[in-house]
């Protein structure tokens, strides 16, 4: 099977070329060369030629896009993550692509969970313009795929921890490789996780697996944990020690208040679990890495 992959470049696109060995090319204003990772961010629009990109091609992984940023604005997402994605999917229809994987984002569903987990059957709440482009962008390639008989699988990751990782995850390593105290010693929230090394090999599962078509799977390793059990882990695949401070969470609320770092705060101690069994049902996957032996890759990949 061929599989192209956009977003190559990217944190997730590198773990999955890694992951396996993909046909994958460049597509620039109408050329085409064989065997690179696609790098489509600035050119994903409407008006970008897609003649010969899918030469040959059964699956797509597509990962480009804009990433969830304050430096771009609602027509910015609307511009890349849904019109030039619908773009990019048509044409892939009209080659005759079998399958389009397509990687969402868990803010869809919304950005904390109380007493029930999301499911791919809770009510959608996408929070702000990156996690309303990414749920047009679902909603317009469930068109395409009903109107053309591609198939389309979406896959929505909880945060996804790993060497190098951006954002949220970057910025605890961080902390934690600096700082031997952290306050999360009373907090007992739930949140899901998913590594890129286990995410890649999902994707690739999607793309390939039989059963994956029209499915939308919210990827996670089913292993539940506080704040406070997730940072540990990062200390031990640092190889560095970390000691929990009791510090009350409504104290660290207000803090986070007073400091304009509410959301931030929130996503620490807050909770995020999400329903994954469907992919052991459908799939009959399985994440090939648990948390500590993920984390361990931390430290060996520096």
């Amino acid at each position: 099977m061929n599989i192209l992959l956009t977003g190559g470049t990217g944190f997730v696109g590198r773990q999955v070329s890694n992951h396996c060995q993909i046909k994958m090319q460049v597509v620039r204003e109408g050329e085409k060369h064989q065997y690179h990772p696609v790098h489509i961010i600035k050119a994903l629009d409407k008006h970008t030629r897609w003649q010969g990109a899918f030469d040959d091609i059964d699956s797509i992984i597509h990962l480009a896009g804009l990433a969830h940023s304050h430096s771009f604005t609602d027509e910015d997402y609307q511009s890349v993550n849904v019109n030039g994605t619908l773009h990019f999917a048509s044409e892939a229809a009209k080659a005759g692509v079998s399958r389009f994987v397509f990687v969402s984002s868990i803010g869809v569903n919304g950005t904390s969970t109380t007493s029930t987990p999301f499911s791919i059957k809770s009510q959608l709440s996408p929070h702000n313009a990156y996690a309303k482009s990414k749920l047009n962008a679902e909603l317009g390639l469930k068109t395409i795929s009903e109107e053309t008989g591609m198939e389309l699988v979406i896959v929505r990751p909880t945060l996804v921890y790993g060497t190098n990782a951006p954002g949220n995850f970057g910025s605890l390593t961080r902390l934690v490789s600096k700082t031997p105290l952290l306050p999360f010693a009373l907090t007992k929230n739930r949140r899901d996780f998913i590594s890129v090394k286990n995410l890649a090999d999902l994707l690739v599962t999607c793309a390939k697996h039989p059963n994956a078509a029209n499915h939308t799977f919210l990827a996670s390793e089913s292993e539940t944990v506080s704040i406070s059990v997730f940072t540990n882990a990062i200390a031990k695949g640092l190889g560095t020690s970390l000691i929990q401070l009791p510090v009350p969470v409504s104290l660290m609320r207000l803090a986070g208040k007073m400091l304009g770092k509410a959301e931030m705060v929130d996503q620490l101690v807050g909770n995020l679990e999400v329903d994954s069994s469907n992919l052991k049902e459908v799939l009959d996957w399985t994440p090939p890495y648990t948390m500590e032996e993920s984390m361990a890759f931390l430290k060996q990949e520096k």
